[in-house]
């Protein structure tokens, strides 16, 4: 596994317009594009000391903040996210510290996964390392995965004695099939970025120094387009197991005249006719 050096986020040359800190995670914005890095390296940015609350309120300020069109998830330091703090948690054991009736029914990770899964907006999961359990499964709740060379991903749960969480067991079939799925969750194995590639885990595999500006490139390629029929396309394409195609029909054909209706819609068609570049304004 990876060490992670305590040292800050480098973006590689980006200059945020702005920047604020939520605890043990930062968002700063980039023109239309919202960067929330897992700022906890001394611990791989393991979930623990607040971090999980933290990233649902950082994810939550990037999807209401009306310039933001696109987010990026990465983690500081050289891992992505190293899953649960397996020694904060023992320790709570050890301390016989009995966990309430709401956490195991409605456990506060539910709401950082959705925060990454329902975001409106598109999030592609910058992972600049290791992605370990809950981190793996926070990286497959993005949209989009540009994995670095060096990362590494394993559902190591069992091998700790744990159920896969994170919405694990949903997402990774999705991704790589359901008998994959099984020996990857079965066998705690580790899956290196090429394998990740050949088993469509992520989108793309960069050498480590070009994670975030090819993350950052595709963000801004995102940013320029509608973003309505974005976050109507996304709805659908989450939505495209519910049912058949005639469904799925349906659910075009709906999403379709609400964006025939908007000024964006028609800035498109115009822009198209006139041979110019057109200019969303997301009405």
């Amino acid at each position: 596994m990876p060490e992670c050096p305590s040292v800050s986020p480098d973006i590689q040359g980006t200059a945020p317009t702005e920047r604020k800190n939520f605890g043990k995670v930062l968002l700063e914005r980039e023109g239309a594009v919202s960067i929330v890095t897992l700022n906890r390296p001394e611990r791989r940015n393991a979930f623990g000391e607040g971090l999980r609350e933290d990233l649902v309120e950082a994810m939550a300020a990037a999807d209401a903040d009306s310039v933001t069109r696109a987010i990026i998830l990465t983690g500081a330091g050289n891992c992505f996210c190293a899953g649960g703090d397996l020694k904060e948690i023992l320790a709570g054991l050890e301390r016989d510290e009995g966990r309430p009736l709401q956490d195991k029914t409605d456990p506060p990770r539910d709401a950082v996964l959705l925060s990454v899964y329902e975001s409106r907006k598109p999030v592609i999961a910058a992972v600049n390392g290791a992605a370990f359990g809950a981190g793996m499964n926070l990286a497959l709740a993005a949209d989009i995965r540009i994995a670095s060379s060096t990362a590494l991903f394993g559902q190591s749960h069992v091998t700790r004695g744990l159920m896969p969480d994170y919405a694990g067991t949903y997402l990774l079939p999705q991704l790589v099939g359901h008998a994959k799925a099984c020996e990857l969750i079965y066998t705690g194995a580790m899956v290196d970025a090429q394998q990740a590639l050949h088993l469509r885990m992520v989108n793309t595999v960069v050498d480590p120094e070009q994670v975030m500006p090819s993350a950052l490139a595709m963000a801004k390629i995102i940013a320029r387009n509608a973003p309505l029929p974005i976050r109507l396309a996304k709805r659908a394409l989450q939505r495209y197991h519910q049912g058949g195609i005639h469904e799925a029909l349906d659910r075009e054909t709906a999403a379709q005249n609400i964006c025939y209706d908007t000024q964006d819609g028609r800035e498109g068609l115009m822009a198209f006719v006139e041979k110019r570049e057109p200019v969303f304004h997301g009405r």
